[in-house]
């Protein structure tokens, strides 16, 4: 049984990595697709490659114009809007006293501002259709705690937390699931360029960070994006209607609470 049949999803930041995977398991699981994202050409790349379900839309959640024309193309071409998943994010790292303010403005500006407008926008539609939805923002496991060159973009993790919380206290008057899911430390492109950084910070040989972090997890090895998938259909889908204001670590053990 497709647990995803006939809804209508979008997903930020799903040209690459996370949000294609999430894309593909939503498509498998009978769901339309926008995969969102500024990388207008790469997003096409990856909808045709998942095949039929799947289309791109471009989206800069940094533009409040781009979000809005975003809602409203996946809106015009599947006839509404049942599920946000909130997956475009950066990351960055520096010792405290050199952090610049032009990172903390683009850190806050993608993984706090974007999520809170493009779940403004999202709710607002699914609002007008009286019909509920579910909407699934990607917090970190760096959102549970402190690091000590990693200030900003914990803060932004931590800040996502929040307003998961907030916004779900606040929508599921109309139906509206809202939560998130905080991964740990998982392989991909993104974390070759933290392991740069790492190494940059730490005076590591490159490779030697991402080595140490994936054996320092409890399951043993990093994460990967199909480890999320699980948690990314259980909140999209029926079975997690009385969930609400919640982050589910999928992390092997890294953080427990």
């Amino acid at each position: 049984m497709q647990r995803l049949k006939n809804k209508r999803a979008m997903i930020t930041g799903a040209a690459r990595g996370i949000g294609r995977t999430f894309a593909e398991a939503y498509v498998r699981e009978g769901a339309q697709v926008a995969l969102c994202d500024i990388d207008l050409e790469r997003a096409e790349v990856s909808a045709k490659e998942i095949g039929e379900g799947a289309f791109a839309v471009q989206l800069d959640v940094t533009n409040q114009e781009s979000i809005d024309q975003a809602v409203q193309s996946v809106v015009s071409r599947l006839g509404g809007l049942d599920i946000l998943v909130n997956n475009a994010g950066v990351f960055d790292l520096a010792p405290l006293v050199e952090i610049s303010r032009e990172s903390y403005d683009r850190l806050f500006s993608i993984n706090v501002s974007g999520t809170l407008f493009m779940m403004q926008a999202a709710a607002k539609q699914m609002i007008s259709q009286g019909k509920g939805g579910r909407i699934i923002n990607m917090a970190s496991q760096a959102g549970r705690r402190g690091e000590p060159l990693v200030a900003v973009y914990c803060a932004t993790k931590a800040a996502v937390i929040s307003l998961t919380q907030s916004a779900a206290l606040n929508l599921i008057e109309h139906g509206i699931n809202v939560n998130a899911i905080a991964p740990g430390v998982v392989e991909g492109e993104h974390w070759d360029g933290v392991d740069a950084l790492f190494a940059r910070y730490e005076n590591r040989p490159r490779g030697q960070k991402k080595k140490m972090v994936g054996e320092a997890v409890p399951y043993g090895r990093m994460g990967t994006a199909e480890d999320l998938v699980g948690m990314a259909v259980f909140l999209a889908g029926p079975e997690s209607e009385y969930v609400v204001a919640q982050t589910y670590n999928v992390d092997g053990g890294n953080w427990m609470n």
